[in-house]
């Protein structure tokens, strides 16, 4: 079988940064975006060298609507067909949606559903006609439950949880596995980014990268379709299903510090 091209949005750090290491242990082509050129560039030398990979860098930002069709032919004109896209570039903010800036939730829907889904319908067709590949979607525990004080980022992650489980029964025996992460608190700048690091929840049960790069890459190779990171996140994600909606509600509103 030839080499897997590996397409990984969001790259430059935090979780895309590690599974780009995992993707990278494996032999695999790289095709590393995000909106932090340089980083993207020490992370592919870094790669180039450690595992005597090809690793291409570009630069693009999600948030923009036309980025994934530029990013389409950018892949076109390197001659790179992709055969694994892993769609972890995304980014939440705390605080009610009433006081939040309206631009920055737009942004954050263009990234974390738009763009993915945009990119996902771009490249789908080729794994499908190649019969191969696949994609690994990061999602996140807070996919399970309405999200006051965060309600646009959680509802975002309710999508990617969603569509993925809905596009993995739809691709069932066409040779393309579709999977979704769901991590918890995780040990990345997504935290300060959201103005969530104050939070006690956070500080307490983060999972670093690393661990959850090794996990959900782990479960992209076995075909799971959704895979909850760690056994503190997997026992919250179960038992929000028996609680009344209106009690996980109030449980999240505190949690996230709403008043």
């Amino acid at each position: 079988m030839s080499v897997e091209t590996v397409l990984i949005t969001g790259a430059s750090s935090g979780i895309g940064l590690e599974l780009a290491r995992c993707f990278a242990a494996d032999g695999c082509r790289l095709a590393l975006a995000s909106r932090k050129g340089d980083a993207l560039e020490a992370l592919a030398a870094e790669l180039r060298k450690a595992h005597k990979i090809q690793a291409q860098v570009f630069t693009v930002d999600l948030a923009h609507p036309d980025s994934p069709n530029r990013l389409l032919a950018h892949l076109q004109s390197a001659g790179l067909k992709v055969d694994v896209l892993v769609n972890n570039a995304g980014f939440g903010a705390q605080g009610k949606f009433v006081e939040l800036p309206l631009a920055r939730q737009l942004e954050m829907l263009q990234v974390n559903i738009t763009s993915l889904t945009h990119l996902t319908r771009l490249l789908l067709p080729g794994m499908i006609e190649r019969r191969r590949g696949g994609i690994l979607s990061v999602a996140s525990t807070a996919a399970f439950q309405p999200g006051p004080g965060m309600a646009v980022y959680y509802a975002s992650k309710a999508y990617v949880l969603s569509f993925t489980e809905a596009l993995a029964e739809e691709l069932a025996g066409t040779g393309v596995t579709v999977t979704a992460s769901c991590p918890g608190p995780t040990a990345t700048n997504f935290g300060a980014a959201a103005n969530m690091n104050t939070l006690g929840l956070v500080k307490k049960i983060s999972m670093s990268a690393a661990s959850v790069a090794h996990i959900s890459h782990r479960a992209y190779r076995r075909g799971q379709v959704v895979a909850i990171t760690g056994f503190r996140n997997q026992l919250p994600a179960f038992l929000v299903r028996l609680v009344p909606r209106a009690a996980v509600r109030k449980i999240t509103r505190r949690l996230n510090n709403v008043r």
